[in-house]
């Protein structure tokens, strides 16, 4: 496995604290949930490897992600019921392969624009993070 010593999603300890809290290990990634919680049940699907694009992937690695990535929406979807859910993709200075869930409600206050990166308005409890992780993780 390729490893980045100064990737949260490699090393995952107090660099992925910074931001999230491991959720799980999926067949092909690991979940973390977004610490900033403006959209309720905000995930993210980081590739289990430290590569930087998909096109580094062979396309079984690929699909076994985005089957990931699919099971974990379903699982936001049963969840959390939102309107719909938006998908980023990033890692401009990361450089390691992951996917914004953000699940998406007509009432929040970016119903018609793109989420923003970190709103910085929402944050919780350890008990409320948990009882989410614990939802997402009886829904997967």
């Amino acid at each position: 496995m390729k490893k980045d010593i100064s990737c949260g999603y490699c090393m995952e300890g107090d660099l992925l604290a910074g931001f999230g809290i491991k959720i799980c290990d999926l067949e092909s990634s690991t979940l973390v949930l977004f610490k900033e919680q403006s959209h309720k049940g905000r995930v993210i699907v980081a590739y289990k490897d430290h590569v930087g694009d998909m096109t580094e992937l062979s396309d079984s690695q690929r699909n076994l992600f985005f089957d990931d990535v699919n099971r974990v929406a379903k699982a936001l979807h049963s969840a959390f019921k939102p309107d719909k859910i938006n998908y980023g993709a990033y890692g401009d200075t990361g450089r390691h392969m992951h996917f914004h869930l953000v699940p998406k409600y007509k009432e929040d206050f970016e119903w018609t624009k793109v989420f923003e990166m970190n709103p910085d308005q929402v944050y919780l409890s350890d008990e409320q993070y948990n009882e989410i992780i614990e939802l997402i993780k009886e829904k997967l």
